[in-house]
């Protein structure tokens, strides 16, 4: 019996051995960027921490280059490194890496519909349409911001309930962004402890949570074998089911009340573009991709402007000099007034700290990964159609040739040495390209009415004893770990 099981344990190792040899000679025919030697089944994922894989894949390319090849399971990725890099591939050769992978998950959730995960001429249309639709409900429009800074009043309303008291802002916040894209999508708010609004908020926090998880990349592998097995990947198939049911009812409600020529909202405008008798009305203005445009606006609009305003908050406690010189450029600029976008080029300060906590709460560490459109060679490298591509955000904001203290919050990297604000290229937090967020300009809006508003009206501290750590969560995004603070009223 010993001498079968020792058998049994050579032969796998030799197949082993020889699998990992055939891998490594047909990856040198192939011309991919180097990396390290996957295993059988697994890939690299031994390798990767993958709760952080933008610190494994940082490591990694002080080995590899700025460029090199990784495998999750069977799925192979190839990860660019520092904004030169990224820039490259995402400006200089913008349509060869402006595709999106097609990964077993993807396609049972997603159907290659919306704009954030398809491809090709669908991607196009709709990603045209939310621009244009946000212009007209949401981007560079007074009424948006009247919008904002009522919610902006709201939070605050909210936050000087606590009497000064520990709580924890994350619902509250999240509620809060989400009202904003709400507004834009159906033309109306929920209050915060509104069981619509929890339950979606609650959806699209736990999906970005496990989305990168373990079992959903060995789905992407493996899916007819990983399907059977319990794990996060079932939980996001019936995430996804659940805000499908909240959106088809909401739609059928929309059909019904639909005037063409009073469009309030990007949802009225998606229904009125289905009327037009035109082909591009069948082809594209269907109810898959009205369903799945407004799933990918909302959990965009919502998570990285909470975790970003929520990072804000984490380090004016952390950093409380830096507060009180924000809140000092509030009192001279604005006084008691309500902040208005329009004060923020009289504002340097306040706009390189909230740059820099864009930067360093580095909230799309690895961006939402591209694939190419064609057979590319790039850097050398032969890229065939298809290759899923990270163009790691998290080392281009991390880039010790752009910024002088790339692992601190320092809000000098924004500032010249007459603390006039100061530009600097490699600071993309929305990305780059074809694919950069459609929203940033509303984004940008909402960061500095919500930001400016609550230190105008409270000063941040932590709560007696509480220790503030800065590492991020777990998950696709990267915000702050929950914590507790006091909101201290001013004046």
């Amino acid at each position: 019996m010993v001498t079968v099981d020792l058998i049994l344990v050579l032969v796998s190792f030799v197949v082993i051995l020889f699998l990992v040899k055939a891998f490594q000679n047909q990856k040198k025919s192939m011309n991919l960027p180097p990396g390290p030697v996957p295993l059988p089944i697994i890939g690299n994922m031994h390798v990767i921490n993958t709760s952080k894989p933008q610190k494994s894949f940082t490591e990694m390319s002080k080995k590899y280059g700025p460029i090199f090849t990784v495998y999750l399971g069977a799925q192979r990725l190839v990860v660019l490194c520092g904004y030169d890099m990224v820039k490259d591939a995402l400006v200089n050769h913008a349509e060869e890496f402006a595709g999106r992978p097609h990964t077993a998950m993807g396609s049972k959730v997603l159907d290659k519909y919306g704009v954030l995960f398809s491809s090709g001429e669908n991607w196009k249309v709709m990603r045209r349409f939310t621009l244009s639709t946000l212009r007209d409900y949401g981007m560079g429009r007074k009424d948006i911001e009247i919008k904002i800074t009522e919610e902006c009043d709201c939070l605050s309303q909210t936050f000087r309930s606590y009497g000064g008291k520990p709580f924890n802002n994350e619902t509250i916040i999240n509620a809060a962004m989400a009202n904003i894209i709400v507004c834009i999508l159906l033309g109306h708010r929920f209050e915060y402890d509104d069981p619509t609004i929890l339950k979606l908020m609650n959806i699209v926090t736990e999906t970005v949570k496990i989305v990168e998880s373990k079992m959903v990349r060995l789905y992407n592998s493996y899916p007819s074998l990983v399907r059977w097995l319990p794990g996060n990947h079932r939980k996001v198939t019936k995430y996804y089911n659940e805000m499908h049911d909240f959106l088809r009812e909401t739609f059928t409600r929309k059909q019904k009340e639909l005037d063409v020529n009073n469009q309030r909202n990007l949802i009225d405008a998606f229904l009125a573009k289905q009327r037009e008798d035109k082909p591009e009305s069948t082809l594209y203005f269907h109810d898959k991709n009205l369903g799945k445009l407004v799933t990918n606006l909302f959990a965009a609009g919502m998570e990285t402007t909470s975790s970003t305003l929520r990072w804000g908050l984490l380090l004016m406690m952390k950093y409380p000099e830096i507060q009180k010189k924000v809140q000092n450029e509030i009192e001279n600029i604005i006084g008691s007034a309500q902040p208005q976008v329009e004060h923020r080029k009289e504002m340097p300060y306040t706009d390189a700290v909230i740059h820099e906590i864009q930067r360093f709460g580095d909230v799309v560490p690895g961006s939402l990964p591209h694939a190419t459109t064609t057979d590319i060679t790039f850097r050398g490298y032969n890229l065939p159609k298809g290759t899923t591509v990270i163009p790691l955000l998290h080392s281009a904001l991390r880039d010790k040739a752009y910024f002088e203290k790339p692992e601190e919050f320092y809000p000098g990297h924004f500032l010249d040495s007459e603390g006039k604000s100061k530009k600097n290229e490699a600071f993309v937090p929305f990305s780059l390209g074809k694919r950069s967020c459609a929203g940033e300009n509303l984004a940008n809006m909402e960061m500095f009415l919500f930001f400016t508003t609550l230190l105008q009206n409270f000063t941040f501290k932590a709560p007696s004893g509480a220790k503030l750590d800065l590492s991020p969560a777990v998950g696709l995004l990267s915000p702050p770990l929950p914590y507790d603070m006091c909101a201290i009223p001013r004046g």
